[in-house]
């Protein structure tokens, strides 16, 4: 039998809880007083009114690892419930089948074991000029964590590694250089990506990082043959593997002879084994403009590897009131992108992460900006079929790359 908690949104939660008895669900009607109390041992499925004194982290939190189906109902402000990746409220006349059809199909999908999503290696660039690459990477993980997948975090950034200094990691560990070089030798395996990387602790569960070079003279230890088979074995360590990257891959360094060390290989070698990539630019005039010129490089290397667009810091002053507007026309008259993300600018989460060291959704959870971060780990949640023989990149460089 289908256990069933709703509680009480209003006139309609008595009705919508007796015709849900109707369909043979064991239903419990509570007060709004009563959630942050209940037991959820044993419950299909909570119908909530998504309220911010009603739905807040730790009751998500406790739905995840209990398993329980979140169902906002009633009437509500939808930006609660999309905060936390959910879906619309179901109006109180909702037909008890149809809520019903939804909680069952969900839980047999469950217990008949639905085929997991791949493992994935996903690629953060950006250009030039800090728009916030290792932020938005560090929160990525946090909410692939969130939303119960494996993953690690690795610093593949060549040039201003920073993954470990922003969440209190020492850079003495071997990190990423050490998996580089047991890769070479044939020796990394599962079991050495685990002693090798830092656990880390975050609100969302456990994360693994891989930390980048102490040192950017120590870029050669980074070659692509290197990283490309770390990240190989990546896949089978991890369900996502989130790469923070450099922000120049030189496109054109094969000029130089395929022999020869080439300075931001380890970036171009990452682009082209990512199955997505997130382009993150700083949403100002020269973060803009900085961004218009790497695209078009960046697209002739990835080829058809699926680019998000995320416009980072996003805030009025700079570019007006309509920021995101002018953002949107911007990128579509010169780059051709209607889809765009956006990230506000939360200056005090972030002064409050880089205090303690910790991520933003760590000391921050109610931030808009982690809200923002939450809802792109969402969307990324979806992967196109990649078959053995579809590019990852079209450019000459990529060919010689692989």
């Amino acid at each position: 039998m289908t256990r069933l908690i709703v509680v009480d949104a209003g006139a309609g939660s008595t009705l919508m809880a007796s015709d849900l008895e109707l369909e043979g669900a064991r239903v419990t009607i509570v007060s709004p007083d009563a959630v942050a109390e209940l037991d959820l041992s044993g419950i299909d499925a909570l119908l909530i009114p998504p309220l911010r004194s009603v739905l807040t982290a730790e009751l998500v939190g406790a739905c995840d690892r209990a398993g329980v189906r979140l169902v906002p109902i009633g009437p509500a402000d939808s930006r609660v419930a999309s905060r936390f990746g959910l879906p619309a409220s179901l109006a109180l006349d909702t037909p008890a089948a149809q809520v019903m059809a939804a909680v069952v199909a969900e839980r047999a999908m469950a217990e008949a074991g639905a085929p997991a999503a791949p493992p994935r290696v996903i690629a953060v660039w950006g250009p030039q000029g800090a728009p916030g690459r290792t932020t938005v990477a560090i929160q990525l993980a946090v909410e692939f964590v969130r939303a119960g997948r494996r993953c690690a975090l690795v610093d593949a950034d060549s040039v201003a590694p920073s993954v470990a200094l922003q969440l209190g990691l020492g850079d003495e560990s071997p990190g990423l250089a050490a998996a580089c070089r047991r890769a070479q030798l044939g020796s990394l395996d599962v079991a050495e990506l685990v002693r090798l990387a830092t656990p880390v602790e975050t609100s969302a569960g456990m994360l693994d990082v891989l930390g980048g070079l102490n040192r950017p003279s120590r870029w050669p230890e980074l070659a692509p043959g290197r990283l490309r088979a770390t990240l190989a074995v990546a896949r089978d360590w991890q369900d996502e593997t989130v790469v923070d990257v450099a922000a120049a891959f030189d496109e054109d360094d094969d000029l130089l002879g395929l022999e020869g060390p080439q300075r931001h290989a380890a970036t171009a070698a990452v682009l082209l084994e990512a199955d997505a990539v997130v382009a993150v630019l700083s949403a100002d005039p020269l973060g803009v403009s900085r961004f218009l010129r790497g695209y078009a490089e960046l697209r002739h290397l990835v080829g058809d590897t699926p680019v998000t667009v995320v416009a980072n810091r996003v805030r009025p002053g700079p570019l007006g009131v309509d920021a995101r507007g002018q953002i949107r026309r911007t990128l579509s008259r010169f780059a051709g992108l209607d889809e765009v993300a956006f990230v506000p600018q939360d200056q005090r989460a972030a002064d409050a992460a880089a205090l303690h060291a910790r991520a933003i959704a760590d000391v921050s959870p109610r931030s808009q900006l982690v809200s923002a971060v939450r809802r792109i780990a969402a969307g990324l949640g979806a992967r196109g079929t990649v078959t053995a023989d579809s590019p990852k990149g079209s450019s000459r460089a990529a060919r010689l790359l692989r």
